[in-house]
């Protein structure tokens, strides 16, 4: 019948959905057990062979969101102590004195309507793309090439301001973007192999606090549901999520 029909599309959306989200997770990280967060770093910074790169180290955080629906994405910045382990390229769009801060401040590349130009030629040389509020009309000119990777500034973000200096500091400090993806999942670096334990720990904080702070107003249920740590070429390592919740005990246990 039309009806079964129907229930049975439902039920391999859902299952395809379900398969698409598991596949989000590093390498065999489901086939082993949960450990604490603190041995999940170590077993990365410990255990992992030694590579010819200095790997970053991955979070792969899935949580109780359906970013389909009203009030149920994360999207927001947040700072890591120690820096992600990669420099930051940074890209403004700005006049007259607002333009000369970003360039003292450190951005690789200022301009206006000759930055327009440039990346619709398609020059991006930059990973992050700030903007003073009277240049958002020269911005929306390349709106549709800035947004699908992830550059449009916005105003909720700190990208979209007058104090451009600021703007640039933070991100030249390890300021990252924390962004659910369409399956619910955060997915962010939080440094690298040559780091410390006690600083990827640090990040580590720093990312989760800013995550249980920002909890959408539309999440119900378990909010995290489940959390992988991995270097870039590793295995993942399960991480208890309870070690995870900044109002546990046994927060980064």
């Amino acid at each position: 019948s039309a009806a079964s029909a129907a229930s049975a599309a439902s039920a391999a959306s859902a299952a395809s959905a379900a398969s698409a989200a598991a596949l989000t997770l590093p390498r065999r990280a489901m086939a082993r057990p949960e450990v604490t967060a603190r041995e999940g770093i170590r077993v990365i910074a410990e255990d992992e062979p030694v590579r010819q790169f200095d790997e970053s180290v991955e979070l792969s955080l899935g949580l109780g969101l359906d970013p389909r629906k009203p009030n149920q994405s994360l999207r927001v910045m947040t700072q890591l102590p120690h820096g992600a382990g990669k420099q930051a390229r940074i890209a403004v769009f700005a006049r007259g004195d607002e333009a000369e801060r970003a360039l003292s401040a450190g951005a690789a590349i200022v301009g206006a309507e000759d930055l327009a130009e440039d990346i619709q030629s398609g020059n991006i040389d930059f990973t992050r793309c700030i903007a003073t509020p009277d240049m958002m009309p020269v911005v929306g000119r390349v709106a549709r090439i800035l947004g699908p990777r992830g550059l449009m500034p916005n105003p909720k973000l700190g990208t979209v301001t007058l104090d451009v200096e600021a703007a640039v500091a933070k991100a030249l400090k390890g300021e990252v973007e924390l962004r659910t993806d369409k399956f619910g999942f955060v997915n962010c670096s939080i440094g690298k192999r040559s780091f410390t334990q006690n600083m990827l720990l640090d990040n580590l904080k720093a990312v989760m606090v800013t995550v249980s702070n920002e909890k959408p107003t539309g999440a119900s249920g378990k909010y995290l549901k489940q959390a992988v740590l991995s270097s870039t070429m590793g295995h993942g390592v399960r991480v208890d999520t309870k070690c995870l919740d900044p109002s546990s005990t046994t927060f980064l246990d």
